[in-house]
Order: C-alpha cells, then structure tokens, then sequence
C-alpha cells in the first residue's frame, strides 16, 4: 500500500506525530513557511488590485523540491499545519509552491497532539479554508504595505536607518508612550489616614494582643467624599479625638461566594506567567510551543502535554471537563465540584470559538508525575497550565465577610467619627486549594484580622491614633503581561500577535525593560511623536481595533480580501504623500552633548551600516560628527573631565580610553579606568592585568576589588 504524506511545521511536531501515525505515512516538517513576499522590496502591487507577490526562499528550495516529488508518490498529501489563520496560510502556501494537485490534497487540523486527537482529525479531513487563508494574506499584505512604506520614510527624516514602524506595534508603542507621558504629568496629591488602635475586654482572639485595627471613614454626615488634605487636619481630628467615647455601631455579615478564573487563553497566560513566573511574553510562547509539540513522558511515545497554546476561546471539550470533574471526585470529594459543569463565558473580541483554551491534554498528568521529564521551565509553565484548568472546574470558594462600623463621638466638640475594619474568613476553599489568581498591577492587601465576640453596643478602649501621610499615584508603567492586556482590551492584535508586538518594540531600540516595567526610549518617543502627529489614524486605537474585525470578517467569509486592502491602502497612500512633503527633519536628543566646532547640542544619529554616532545638531551647515562613546569610571588627572570608551580609526580597531573633552585635553590611555581613586595620591587607577590595578599618577600597584563604572551617554 502506498504510504500517504502528512506535512507539518516543525520537526518536534513530526516526530510526535510520526510515532502516533505509524508506518503507514511519512511525516515531514516545513520548517514553516516556504513561500512568502520577498525581503528586498514591497512585493505588492498597488496598481493591480493589491496583488502580491510569492517567492520560495533560496533556503526552502530544496525542502519544496522534495515535498514535490513525495507528494506525487502518495496517494494524498495531508497539510497538519496549526490550526489558525497563519497554520492555514502555511499550508496553502506550501500546497502551490510544491504543486500538489487539489484532488490529492487534504488538510487536517487538531488543538492537541495525542493519539486520540490526531487519529480523529485523520479519519474526518477537509479542504484548505481560503477564508482564513484570504484573512492571513489581507494582514501579511496589509503590515507590509504599512511596513515597506512607512519605515523608509521615518527612517529618512530621523536620519536614523534601519527604523521600523509596523501597523500594530506602533499602537502599542504608543501606549507604552502616552502612559509614560501620564506618569510625568502627574500632580501627587497629599492626603492622610488615621488608624485607631481599639481594644476590649470582651474580644476573643487567639492572639497575644487582643487589639485590632480601624481606619478613619468619615466624620458626621460627610462620608462618601471624606479627606484629610494635610499634617494639620490630621492632628486637629486627632485632638478631637482626646476622650472620645468608643463603641460599636453595626456588625455586617454576608456570605461570600469567589467563582474560579476560566481556563488560559494566550493573553491571560502570558499575562500570568509573567506575574507569577516572570516570563516574557516570547519565553511564555516558545515554551507552551514545545509542550503542545510533544515531550517523552515515562519512556512512552512523545506526547502532546498542553492543547494549542494561541487561542482567544474558552471553550473546553465535554471529555476533558468530565475528567477533570473525576479527578477531583477522586482527590478531594464531591464537594470540590459544582452541581454542573462549569461553562465559562467570559468573550474576546474576534475570539474563534471553534478553538479550545488551553489546558493539559489529560488532567492526570498531574505536574509531579512529569516533572522529571521536563526542564525547569517546561515543568513551571505545565504546573501554571495544569492548576490554572483544573481550578476552572472547581467549586466557588466560599468566604464569610465581616464589616464592623465603629463610632467615636468626641467629648470636646461632639463630631461622631465613624471608622471601621473588614476582613473576610474563607471558610471553604473550593478552587483556591488548587489556585490563586495573581495581580500584575496592584499588591495584594495583607489580611485584616477581624475581632470575634463583638456585638452592636460594645464599648471599646482606644490604644493609641496613627496618622499617616500618603500621595496618589499615577497609573503604572506598562509590563508586557499588563500590556497584552491593554491591547486585548482594545481589540488590537490576535493571540499569534502579542507576543511579537511585546517583542518588536523592544527589539527596534524604542522601549526598555526595567524591572519588569516598559519604558519608552529617547527613540521611541520621536517615533511615536512623528507617527501620532502625522499618521494619527494609523496609530488611532479604535481605528487598529476596526481593522482587526474587518480582518475576522474576512476570515469569516462575509468580506472580499482585497477590497478590504483597498479601502486601507488608498488613504494610507494620501497621508504618506501628504507627510513626505510635510515633515521636517527631526533627531534624536542627546542631553548634555555639545558640538566642538561651533558648541551647538549634538544628537543621535544613526548610518545605513547601523552605526551610532553623534552629530551636530545644526547639520548640514555643520558637519561635525563623532563615534558615540560609553561612560567609564572615573576622572581625567589633566582636566577633571569625564572618560569615555573610544575605537581606533584604523587597524584593528582596538579599544582605548580617553577625555570626553577632546580635543582640548587630548589624555589617553590603554587600559580600563576604574571606578576608586588611588589609596596614596587619590589619582586615576587603571586595570593592570586581571586582577591588579596601577595609578597613572603615581607608582602605586596593587590588587583592588572594583568594578569599572559603564553608562551610554
């Protein structure tokens, strides 16, 4: 029998499948896509129609060559690409450059790699959806479009090469910008709190001090907008507080009921993996990759751990919620699982309800028992996965909430101040025995023990006020979990996106990472300036937004592909013209930088070899330019000036260090300055050898533990 050809992108992915097939088909991998526009130039032609252009990469030649001919040996070639619009695309892309005939040529799709997923898929396979392949060209054409038309253009008046400025990463960016420009602008605005410490004899607690806590709420019939602007109207209603009289106004006590988190889809799991593990978005994916690929579990054939890890859907097949409901049957009781099975309907825009989220193929590979066949973050990202799915079918948690308001009427100008504690007391844990769901942005409030034994009319002892000063604070600087959020939030991107948006505006020098936090880069924000002032439908949220759901329109049938592209490219191509003629040159700030020739600021600029350098800012009437130097430690011995890292012109371009103030102090030296002054003259110390270190002022050697001090100026 002749063995059928079944193509799939990856060689993990192969092997897996390989194994779970058997003999009777050869598997290959694509590597991916084998046919794409061409990097040297736009590969579109706006005159026809927006047609694009497809070329076979030198690289895939060989592999689509080969393809070929298997594929003209079995008797039907199967296309197990993924199962969303780019795995669609690869295959459609692949089926033409390999010239598999339409009557031998089949396409199967499946959310997770087992046995039983994949012989299903097989036995009910189906065309090429153009749909979803018109919906991948549509935004492939359209970011190129964008890409190949914008970037040249902002590159030219940055006289910055090498920019780039991408339909959907430019939004981002922006939000990244504007949230910055928000935390700057912001006013703190002072305000106090006043905790009471309170106490009676009639509390039960188990602990060593039978006191607790209750914050200031409101005075009188003012509650609602109640605030202590300052130092002094803290300490006015602490006076008044001299001998008031303590006691308790009402007890309030509700049952409380938490509903378990629904199970991942890709924004929620970058967004937890990077609270919970602090992961990137890019890491969270490569890794959520190779356990949906297949791993050797218990010297068995590789298996699929993780279902397909870019999905917007929450939807969960019948068989893996009644065993997961088994398991916990089995684990915990009955009382963990609610009376039906759960059915979360929490909706994204665009989501693609014929997918799954993302959860463990089966719930009884439970984290231990596959650790051992993981690496440490194959084993932390299936453990978040595993918990994160089986807590979505758990019972509510259950929690009991007590507010106590407390009055305290004041014997000196008779105001009643009303202050008051709350807690809550789980009293059964449901889901959270398995799960807790983080927070990127806001910290968790520690527990408030809330005082048992008290009833309406309770008389208490006050232990002492504590004002305390507080200012407000501006929103958050943007995580990358926080930021997929945001751009879920809006509409912007799909789950095959976030990741490289994250990524890309990192990448291309226009944000930073610092401790977990984005911040936009000199660069960034003279792109994003230029883009919103020039361009400020494309970067518009709601306008980004719109066009994703033309795109899912298209996927869905109801919309042509290239009228859609129409529509876009031909305002686009007007504000392009319109800007071309309209912006003027712009650089990049350099703060304390000054031109030698005519002492005017320099700024960043950078050549078509991607070189950096400084210029003066006054160019072209000045052409003074210099290498951009890195800060060193220390200080010039001739002049006091700053050090700076250095490359020879010529030779082998070594390294060497000198006065920041050339060239009217022309001091050099060879060796690394370091960051403490000599012990015996206090003069310039400089690395000698690995471990010593010499004064060029002097004749002390010695060995000093220092680092050498590095900053880009």
């Amino acid at each position: 029998m002749e063995r059928g050809l079944v193509i799939v992108e990856s060689p993990t992915k192969a092997r897996t499948i390989g194994r779970i097939l058997g003999r009777k088909f050869t598997v290959m991998a694509s590597f991916g896509h084998v046919r794409d526009l061409p990097t040297t130039r736009m590969g579109v032609d706006v005159a026809d129609d927006i047609t694009p252009e497809y070329l076979v990469p030198r690289g895939s030649r060989r592999l689509v060559s080969e393809i070929s001919e298997l594929a003209k040996q079995a008797p039907i070639t199967y296309l197990a690409t993924d199962p969303d619009r780019e795995g669609e695309a690869i295959s459609w892309h692949l089926a033409r450059a390999a010239g598999i005939p339409h009557d031998r040529l089949k396409r199967v799709v499946f959310h997770e790699i087992t046995a039983e997923a994949v012989e299903l898929a097989f036995q009910s396979p189906r065309d090429i959806d153009m749909n979803l392949v018109n919906a991948q060209q549509a935004r492939r054409i359209m970011d190129r479009l964008v890409g190949y038309s914008l970037s040249p253009l902002i590159s030219k008046k940055l006289r910055w090469w090498g920019l780039s400025a991408g339909r959907v990463q430019s939004v981002a960016l922006r939000l990244v910008v504007e949230r910055e420009l928000e935390i700057e602008a912001f006013i703190a605005q002072e305000y106090w709190s006043i905790d009471a410490q309170l106490g009676s004899g009639e509390l039960k607690s188990s602990s060593s001090r039978p006191d607790f806590v209750a914050r200031l709420m409101g005075k009188g019939t003012e509650r609602k907008n109640f605030v202590i602007p300052s130092s002094s109207n803290a300490q006015e209603i602490c006076a008044d507080l001299e001998g008031a009289v303590w006691a308790v106004k009402k007890i309030n006590v509700r049952d409380v009921n938490h509903r378990p988190p629904p199970p991942f889809i890709t924004s929620t799991l970058q967004q937890e993996a990077g609270s919970k593990l602090r992961f990137g978005a890019r890491r969270t994916m490569t890794v959520a990759q190779q356990l949906y690929e297949g791993v050797t579990v218990s010297g068995q054939e590789p298996v699929g751990l993780i279902t397909y890890m870019r999905t917007d859907s929450t939807n969960v097949a019948q068989s893996a919620v009644q065993e997961a409901r088994e398991y916990l049957v089995k684990m915990w009781g009955k009382d963990y699982i609610p009376p039906r099975p759960r059915v979360h309907r929490k909706k994204v825009k665009g989501a693609q309800e014929a997918h799954e989220a993302i959860r463990p193929t089966s719930i009884l590979r439970t984290p231990e028992k596959v650790k051992s066949y993981l690496n440490r973050e194959q084993s932390l990202l299936y453990e978040l996965i595993w918990k994160r799915f089986l807590a979505s079918q758990m019972a509510d948690a259950k929690g009991q909430g007590t507010t106590i308001q407390i009055s305290a009427l004041s014997a000196i100008s008779g105001a009643d101040y009303q202050f008051q504690v709350s807690g809550e007391v789980i009293v059964f844990p449901g889901f959270r025995k398995v799960y807790l769901v983080s927070s990127d942005d806001t910290d968790r409030k520690p527990e408030q023990r809330v005082p048992e034994g008290l009833s309406t009319g309770t008389m208490l002892q006050c232990l002492g006020l504590n004002p305390v000063q507080h200012f407000t604070q501006p929103s958050p600087r943007f995580s990358e979990a926080s930021l997929v959020a945001a751009l879920e939030r809006q509409g912007i991107g799909r789950p095959s996106t976030y990741a490289a948006i994250v990524s890309t505006v990192q990448e291309r020098g226009y944000v930073s990472r610092d401790r977990g936090r984005l911040l936009p880069l000199p660069l960034g924000r003279v792109v994003n300036q230029l883009l919103t002032e020039h361009f400020s439908s494309l970067v518009d949220l709601g306008f980004t937004a719109q066009m994703e759901e033309e795109l899912d329109q298209v996927a869905q049938g109801e919309r042509d592909w290239q009228g859609l592209l129409q529509s876009f490219y031909e305002p686009f191509a007007h504000d392009l013209d319109d800007a071309s003629s309209r912006i003027p040159p712009t650089s990049i700030p350099v703060s304390d930088q000054q031109c030698e020739v005519c002492e005017k600021s320099m700024v960043l600029k950078r050549n078509r070899w991607g070189r950096t350098f400084l210029s003066c800012i006054d160019y072209p009437d000045c052409r003074h330019a210099r290498p951009l130097s890195a800060r060193v430690a220390g200080e010039c011995p001739r002049c006091g000036g700053k050090l700076v890292e250095r490359k020879a012109r010529k030779g082998r371009r070594s390294t060497f260090y000198g006065c920041a103030n050339y060239p009217s102090c022309d001091f050099t030296i060879n060796q690394r300055p370091l960051g403490e002054p000599c012990p015996e003259c206090g003069g310039l110390l400089v690395r000698k050898g690995k471990n010593d270190a010499r004064c060029v002022v002097c004749v002390f050697t010695g060995r000093v533990t220092v680092e050498a001090e590095n900053s880009v100026t």
